[in-house]
């Protein structure tokens, strides 16, 4: 094998420093850490959409058969359920497993955050981005005013923290609520497939209820539990963060409560036709 010559070597090595360098002082410095992690969510939300997109034609025999809106919001479920494993991994070591958050460290659990958390933050920010142009552009065919208002509410709040360093903490709980996208688009899958009957459909519904009620019902309450346990921290924010961090959550449990009342129908009447 011939060898490289040490100059050539030395060369690379430069660039690589200087590409390190680059990432460091400038990409991942903490003031463009909002920035380019929204780029890179934007970015990422592409890259989901056209692998879910050539995967699915060469892997799946229902794909190739659906309509172009179908087809369109078969890949856009792929790019959600690639951003909810994702947040939902993330915020649950943030908020459980990490020591950010603990009251045992001194300062303001309110106004902590990490360049790991703004990071995650950004990512949601660009793929909620993303997904509210989506939904506008080819309305109502990928969901109706509900979904405006929750991507339009989640993105605001999302990137206010995410700008402000405010409220990571109760963010984060919101966004563990994300671990029930993967099973509800498994279930349009399914639909869309033609296997409303199968079992894998009566299981993944059940396993929709029990997500469902665990992190979109009573995991909000805990977070309401937990804003009264720290007002006294809660209310040295600024009043616009002070606002959302009461009435973001709120709406959205509103309407997850309607959601869960629609799954629990949905659960009895599949159990209902398998008697």
């Amino acid at each position: 094998m011939r060898e490289v010559p040490k100059q050539t070597v030395m060369a690379i090595k430069s660039y690589q420093n200087q590409a390190q360098l680059l990432v460091k002082n400038y990409l991942f410095a903490d003031p463009f850490i909002p920035y380019t992690s929204i780029l890179g969510g934007i970015l990422a939300c592409k890259v989901a959409y056209d692998l879910t997109q050539l995967i699915s034609n060469f892997y799946s025999k229902t794909y190739p058969g659906l309509t172009k809106i179908q087809r369109v919001e078969w890949n856009n479920r792929g790019i959600s359920t690639v951003h909810a494993v994702f947040i939902s991994v993330l915020s649950l070591y943030l908020v459980f497993w990490s020591n950010l958050f603990s009251d045992k460290l001194a300062g303001l659990l309110v106004f902590r955050s990490s360049p790991l958390s703004t990071f995650g933050l950004g990512v949601s920010v660009g793929y909620f981005v993303s997904d509210l142009a989506m939904i506008l552009w080819l309305y109502p065919s990928l969901g109706g005013i509900e979904y405006v208002i929750h991507h339009s509410l989640s993105g605001i709040a999302v990137a206010y923290s995410m700008f402000t360093g405010e409220a990571h903490l109760y963010t984060y709980m919101v966004l563990i609520s994300e671990v029930t996208t993967p099973e509800i688009n498994i279930r349009w899958y399914l639909d869309t497939a033609g296997m409303k009957r199968s079992t894998a459909y009566l299981i993944n519904g059940i396993v929709i209820f029990l997500a469902w009620l665990v992190a979109r019902v009573l995991l909000f309450g805990y977070m309401f539990y937990h804003v009264y346990l720290h007002y006294t921290q809660v209310i040295k924010m600024h009043i616009f963060g002070y606002i959302l961090v009461f009435g973001v959550p709120a709406v959205l449990a509103t309407m997850n409560l309607m959601w869960f009342g629609k799954i629990i129908k949905g659960v009895l009447k599949t159990l209902a036709k398998r008697q």
